[in-house]
């Protein structure tokens, strides 16, 4: 259980990355793509809560 979590978080984690740097939010008006950071860590958050199965 606990491999699957860290491999659901770090694919999150790449995936949200990924979406930040092809799409972005280029004017910034949209909190949650226009900072690589904190895409990044919503991502590892709904990668953790998809292989919990929350």
């Amino acid at each position: 259980m606990t491999y699957k979590v860290i491999l659901a978080a770090i694919v999150g984690g790449l995936a949200s990355f990924g979406c930040h740097k092809l799409v972005g939010c280029k004017s910034g008006g949209c909190p949650i793509m226009a900072n690589p950071y904190v895409s990044t860590l919503w991502g590892v958050a709904i990668g953790v809560m998809v292989a919990m199965g929350r």
